[in-house]
């Protein structure tokens, strides 16, 4: 396994790297190494990360999807019955029991209702398993393991449907054992154009102990606890994956080794439904490009530093939606802010895309300070007046996009000093109920904003490059709105006028990100 570079090189590439030209595919993929333009599966905005990037900063490269037909070992599987190629001297069938030996690529196909895939190859070797209509289930453990390898890369084959369901209970659950339906101690990628079915009854449905890149597929995971785990790295760079999780949707959870346990949203559509945190990173996650929905969640988003810089990300939370946090403590330009919060070593920075939050908790809460410097936030936040739909513990630096975050009135937080662009925040008195238009017009009358209510509202703070600093602004409820994701242009027939604010004054804060005199 190569060297990575610290997690916060994905991170800041992020920021600056358009997508590179993406290799052609060999003489059986028909898919290519980044985007699978061949592959319906690809939405969302265009990724972000070039591929010389990934390959510097995970075990994935374009070699990885290219290989000759001529080479692979045909296995059939079939219950008693399992055959292989003549003259392949890497493979042994036991039973049930079907192990890989060593490098090459393997093509599958067939069923087994009680058996098991298993790699135990050389460290140096990499293993390309071309699933081609396998059905695999085992009820005493895991029905695919990899033991051992330097890479482990599982390829659907195109127009095929495959699927992987372990048991309920283990019977072997120490501590080194395996604990998912597709479980890898090696790198593990997935890629290809057909669909896997990953029941994870037991525990995790994927689950690399390693590196995991998501290449391209389209991928179905329900898992009593976590939905797929990279543990020094997970990235999504293409494909359809849908997961269902008893913990944690999708993560990466390294939090002993320095520059592990980073996430990379970088194309794709990845939707969740998670008991608890939706997205998570122990270190950094970056949303570079794709369509990411979090349905359900405790947490939405969680890691020390997030970074959104492309893509299309909507979020559900029944607490924080966007979270900044862990177990780092205070450093560098930590400390006290002035509220006498905990400034700590974590961030919130968004740089573009569009990020919608609807969370019954904190909407987009930094631990640390957030940034805001292109694209959409939109936050519809709480209703209870506990928590408030922006919470930054240090400062909160707005100098660019747009900023719509609606919620309760006990805890508002607004941009602070360091802020370039202007916005308004707006009190409404009391509560305005969901669906209720909240329309904001300049003094000519010209609509600069429009924001529908998902939830009971009696707050907005609203920052774009149309509001100017000490303007005056009139606010109204009622009218008409045309909005993407609750926010866009509206019209004010009909409408009731509020009252007005002045551009870059904000009342003094009641949350932990410290309000008072703005520019």
């Amino acid at each position: 396994m190569k060297k990575l570079r610290s997690y916060l090189s994905v991170a800041a590439l992020a920021l600056s790297l358009g997508l590179a030209g993406c290799a052609t595919a060999g003489t059986t993929t028909g898919v290519s190494a980044v985007t699978g333009s061949s592959s319906t599966a690809t939405t969302g905005t265009t990724a972000a990360v070039a591929v010389d990037t990934l390959a510097e900063d995970t075990h994935f490269d374009s070699n990885d999807l290219t290989w000759d037909a001529a080479s692979e070992v045909a296995v059939t599987l079939a219950d008693g019955a399992s055959t292989v190629a003549p003259g392949s001297d890497s493979l042994k069938v036991d039973g049930d029991t079907v192990t890989i030996s060593a490098a090459g690529t393997y093509r599958l196909s067939g069923s087994l209702t009680n058996g098991r895939l298993v790699v135990a190859a050389g460290e140096k070797d990499t293993v390309r398993i071309i699933l081609d209509g396998a059905r695999v289930s085992n009820s005493s453990g895991s029905p695919f393991m990899v033991q051992s390898a330097d890479e482990a890369i599982v390829y659907l084959a195109d127009g095929t449907t495959n699927s992987l369901s372990d048991a309920s209970s283990y019977a072997d659950q120490g501590t080194d054992a395996p604990n998912a339906a597709l479980y890898s101690k090696a790198d593990l990628t997935i890629a290809g154009t057909g669909s896997l079915a990953v029941d994870g009854n037991f525990k995790d449905g994927i689950s690399a102990k390693d590196g995991l890149v998501l290449a391209s597929g389209h991928v179905t995971v329900k898992a009593a606890d976590d939905g797929i785990v990279g543990k020094d790295y997970a990235v999504l760079l293409d494909g359809a994956y849908q997961v269902t999780a008893g913990d944690d949707g999708f993560k990466s959870d390294n939090d002993t080794d320095e520059g592990r346990g980073w996430v990379l949203l970088n194309g794709g559509t990845l939707n969740v439904s998670a008991a608890d945190d939706g997205v998570k990173a122990y270190n950094t996650l970056t949303i570079a490009g794709g369509t990411a929905t979090v349905a359900k969640s405790e947490e939405g988003l969680e890691a020390q530093h997030i970074v959104v810089s492309g893509g299309t990300t909507t979020v559900t939370s029944n607490d924080d939606g966007v979270n900044a946090s862990g177990a780092s403590s205070s450093s560098g330009g930590g400390g006290m802010d002035g509220g006498g919060m905990e400034v700590g070593d974590y961030s919130v920075d968004v740089t573009g895309g569009a990020l919608t939050i609807n969370a019954q908790g904190d909407g987009l809460d930094s631990n640390g300070n957030a940034s805001i410097s292109g694209g959409t936030v939109v936050v519809n936040g709480p209703t209870a007046s506990n928590n408030g739909a922006l919470d930054v513990n240090g400062k909160l630096k707005v100098t660019g996009g747009t900023v719509a975050a609606a919620g309760s009135s006990g805890m508002v937080v607004t941009p602070g000093d360091s802020s370039t662009q202007s916005g308004v925040q707006v009190a409404l008195g009391s509560s305005v109920p969901a669906g209720t238009v909240i329309q904001v017009a300049d003094s000519s009358g010209k609509v600069v904003a429009a924001f529908t209510t998902t939830k009971a509202a009696a707050s907005l703070v609203f920052s774009s490059p149309d509001i100017a600093k000490g303007q005056q602004y009139t606010v109204y409820t009622g009218g008409t709105a045309t909005t993407t994701a609750r926010l866009g242009g509206g019209s004010l027939d009909g409408a009731k006028q509020v009252g007005t604010v002045t551009a870059g004054q904000y009342t003094a804060a009641q949350g932990p990100g410290g309000g008072g005199p703005r520019w």
